[in-house]
Order: structure tokens, then sequence, then C-alpha cells
């Protein structure tokens, strides 16, 4: 084994445990703080050339998680201020002005029940306005696969819309998924 396979390894035992416990205590849920605890230590690695000898390694280490932290605390507020946006974006193509908070809130709740890939699907299309070649192309898929893959989650986001009863709820005012996005 390499010097720097050792250092790192040294390094890794004696503050894992301790950096575990720092990101757990700062995120909000134990699978971020086992995002922060990877990260870091990918860092570290990549990074060994400037890793400090002796006990500053430990504090060198706690540095790259704090980094890591606030990288992911950012990353988060930016997901957040996507999908608030995204929301009122769907709100507004399917909302009613006479009621529109209601609408607005089942749309958002309907949205937020499909899965991680079907939300980045419809908002592909919806809100950066994608088409699907330029969908495949992004995402490394072929033109058919977007394709069945977005009719998919369509047909999902349509069926979370009927099960929030926002189609009654409208009273006609919304146009066939499949056909608005």
């Amino acid at each position: 084994m390499s010097d720097d396979t050792h250092r790192f390894e040294a390094v890794y035992r004696a503050t894992y445990d301790q950096i575990t416990a720092y990101a757990g205590r700062r995120c909000d849920s134990p699978q971020d703080a086992a995002d922060v605890v990877a990260e870091t230590f990918v860092i570290v690695w990549r990074k060994i050339d400037e890793l400090p000898p002796g006990a500053e390694a430990r504090l060198w280490v706690y540095g790259v998680a704090r980094n890591v932290l606030a990288d992911h605390r950012r990353g988060a507020l930016r997901r957040q201020a996507r999908h608030r946006d995204l929301d009122a974006e769907m709100a507004d193509l399917y909302g009613d002005p006479a009621d529109h908070s209601v609408e607005r809130s089942a749309i958002a709740q309907a949205f937020r029940t499909l899965s991680d890939d079907d939300r980045e699907l419809l908002a592909l299309v919806a809100w950066e306005g994608l088409d699907r070649e330029e969908i495949a192309t992004m995402l490394g898929l072929s033109r058919n696969a977007v394709r069945i893959r977005l009719h998919r989650a369509r047909r999902r986001f349509s069926r979370a819309l009927d099960e929030a009863d926002v189609r009654r709820a409208l009273t006609g005012t919304v146009a066939p998924v499949g056909r608005t996005l």
C-alpha cells in the first residue's frame, strides 16, 4: 500500500465516528448525514496531499466536513426553492383563479407524491421547456426511453391529481396532463 493510502486509512479510522456525529447533529436526516460524511471522506481522499500531519489532520477533516455541510445546506435550499417555484407554476397551469390557494396546495401535494425521477422529467418539460430529444441528450437516454418515461410520469401525475380530487375541484378547467406537459 502507498503512503497516501496509509495516511487516509489512519485519518479515516481516527475521525470517522467524530465526523459522523458532527454531521448527524447538523443534518435533518440520517441519510443527509451519511451523504455529508461520504462526501467529506471523498474530498479527504482527493486532497490527501493537503492533509496536515499529526493532530491538525483531525481539525482539517472537520473543516472539510464543515464546507461539505455548507454546500449540502445550500443545495437543499436551492432544491426547496425550485420545488416551491415549480409547485407555484404547476398551480398556475392547473389553478382556478376563484380558489387558487386550495388548488395550489392540492397540486403541490400531488406533485410531491411523485418520485424524484418523475418530478424531474415533468419539471424539465414544464419548467425548463425542454423537448424529448433535449432531455434524452441531457440524461444520456434514447429519445424513445424518454418518451416512455415521460408518458408514465404524466400518467402517475394524472392519477395523483385524481386521487387528490383536483380535477373535480377545478370543475373541468384542467387540460389532460399528457397534453399540457
